[in-house]
């Protein structure tokens, strides 16, 4: 009787196989429609593709802001031509208007120009409309012809307008630094 007792009981462990096998496959199955809904979820979010939006804009304001404030006299051609392809609207008219009076004072001058971007932020998107305003702070070096640069930090308020499919300049300014505080 011993003997039967103890083949009984690797049947029984065989026969209750299945069954694990049958839960294991039913975790994972829900597991796989639980990760498939939730990725299919993420990747239709109006959020996720606001923030895509948000990125897209930013990136091209801050890369406009610095286009604007860098310029080389001897490769000045070139440096009015990307001030003109990173603006549209009124900026982009007063900048080809001006283009001619403005190389003339730059080759004047012979100074270089030249921006990098500390930081950046979206302070409005309007996705529809197609319109972003960015705040970049960026420092501007020039050189003057003697060899001497000067250093100086500041931040530029920027307004976008996406056309063709892309993000220009509409607008630009200076941003205000620091307060007045009543004492």
């Amino acid at each position: 009787m011993e003997g039967t007792a103890r083949t009984a009981r690797p049947l029984a462990r065989l026969r209750s196989l299945p069954a694990v096998l049958l839960a294991l496959a039913l975790v994972a199955g829900g597991f796989a429609a639980w990760a498939g809904w939730d990725w299919y979820a993420a990747a239709h979010d109006d959020s996720a593709a606001y923030a895509v939006q948000r990125d897209r804009a930013l990136a091209a304001g801050e890369q406009a802001v610095q286009n604007l404030n860098t310029l080389d006299h001897d490769d000045l051609d070139h440096g009015l031509d990307l001030w003109e392809s990173s603006t549209t609207g009124e900026l982009h008219d007063q900048l080809a208007s001006g283009r001619k009076e403005f190389a003339a004072q730059v080759q004047t001058a012979k100074t270089v120009t030249t921006a990098r971007v500390l930081s950046g932020a979206v302070t409005e998107l309007d996705d529809r409309a197609g319109r972003a305003r960015v705040l970049v702070a960026l420092r501007v070096t020039v050189k003057a012809p003697g060899g001497k640069s000067t250093d100086k930090d500041s931040r530029m308020l920027g307004e976008l307008t996406r056309t063709g499919g892309q993000w220009k300049l509409s607008a630009l300014g200076q941003a205000p630094v620091g307060g007045s505080s009543a004492g």
